[in-house]
């Protein structure tokens, strides 16, 4: 087990982690530009020398600096009181004999994490203690390959929710904090107290959405099972049928030249909201690019019963969007989907107009004998990219 670090640090390691000699830490102390040491090396006064060193490098003056110190826009470096970690004090061959790992397999791991700034020759008590999970999951029979695309996954969630912690702490308290005039110091306890406050719920509420959300998972993936219709493209490993959607907003483009950007950025904002809100249960956002989402599902009429359904869902006065909705066989890798069909699908919105909801025969061929909807051949179209047509319908409600 991790042991906690001591709560206070040395000169020298002050010095050693931002960089610099200790004479230039003294100097910087006596400058003013440290503001949280008061006789002992804490964590955050050791965080806050980090960022003083970095800005430095970037050439800002000492002036300049002990201004943004005082008035609290560097007011950061509580974190590190927070979430200590332990030097470094380990090499790429300690971890290999405590963790039976390969040193190939571990530098493949901080490569999936997207760690690339940990050296794999040095390894913290903390960095270790992950490694013996990895080990211990290894043993357990899930493949490497399998592992390292889940810990892809989970790399790029956790820097997400990182990143909007920090960004949307930084408009919302941070911000207001500084307009109001409070000192650094004051602001930095008032930060530190809100922050620490709220630590100890962010991974209870992470936990219970990882337990709902795997449940509701495993139970699609059981479905899945059943109603499964593979054929000799989408058996091979790693390949699925599913409902991919494409939607965007007509006129986007528009819209931000005609009213700003601020203004096109909150019409992506509640049209994002609105899809994620009104999917049906089985479906899911996989990613936004600017206006456009990318959906996946289980079930192609669904999905298209949802598309024809969402106009009516966005507020008054919106870009009408345009969609398309296809479904094969796509391969399943890192969190994505990717393969000829994806591409097919993405091709088809490009053909639709606002309002207009495009499928193809794959998805026609599903509903047939369905109430609810109805198609209107628009005939072959050549895709961009592919040789062949594609047959494209428009779908609408069957009550008009």
């Amino acid at each position: 087990m991790a042991t906690s670090p001591p709560s206070t640090l040395t000169l020298a390691q002050v010095a050693a982690r931002a960089g610099v000699s200790p004479g230039t830490v003294r100097r910087w102390v006596k400058e003013g530009l440290v503001p949280q040491y008061e006789g002992e090396w804490t964590h955050a006064a050791a965080s806050h020398v980090r960022i003083v060193s970095r800005l430095r490098e970037r050439g800002h003056t000492v002036e300049k600096i002990r201004e943004a110190s005082q008035n609290g826009r560097l007011a950061f470096g509580f974190i590190d009181e927070l979430l200590p970690t332990s030097d470094a004090r380990y090499k790429l061959a300690d971890a290999v004999r405590a963790t039976g790992l390969k040193g190939e397999e571990i530098e493949r791991l901080v490569a999936a994490m997207g760690l690339s700034v940990l050296s794999v020759d040095s390894i913290s008590e903390e960095d270790m203690e992950l490694l013996r999970y990895v080990a211990a999951i290894l043993s357990a029979g899930l493949p490497m390959p399998a592992f390292l695309q889940l810990t892809r996954v989970y790399a790029q969630a956790m820097a997400q929710i990182a990143d909007a912690e920090v960004r949307l702490f930084h408009l919302y308290v941070h911000e207001p904090l500084m307009r109001d005039g409070v000192p650094g110091l004051e602001m930095t306890e008032e930060m530190e107290a809100l922050v620490g406050e709220m630590l100890p719920f962010v991974s209870p509420i992470m936990n219970y959405l990882h337990a709902r959300f795997l449940a509701h998972f495993v139970e699609q993936d059981v479905i899945g099972h059943i109603e499964a219709d593979l054929d000799e493209d989408s058996a091979e490993e790693g390949r699925m049928r599913v409902a991919v959607a494409f939607a965007d907003l007509a006129g986007y483009t528009r819209l931000t030249e005609e009213q700003g950007e601020q203004e096109a950025v909150g019409a992506v904002e509640r049209f994002v909201e609105a899809v994620e809100q009104t999917l049906p249960i089985e479906a899911r956002v996989i990613k936004t690019l600017g206006d456009e989402v990318m959906i996946i599902g289980a079930d192609p009429v669904a999905l298209t019963d949802w598309a024809v359904g969402l106009p009516a869902s966005l507020p008054a006065g919106s870009p009408p969007p345009r969609i398309g909705v296809h479904h094969g066989a796509a391969l399943y890798r890192d969190g994505d989907y990717y393969g000829r069909e994806v591409n097919r699908a993405a091709r088809v919105v490009a053909r639709a107009a606002g309002g207009e909801v495009l499928v193809t025969r794959a998805v026609v061929d599903q509903a047939a004998g369905l109430d609810g909807l109805r198609f209107e051949l628009i005939g072959g179209v050549v895709l961009k990219g592919f040789k062949e047509p594609t047959e494209l319908f428009i779908a609408s409600s069957a009550e008009g």
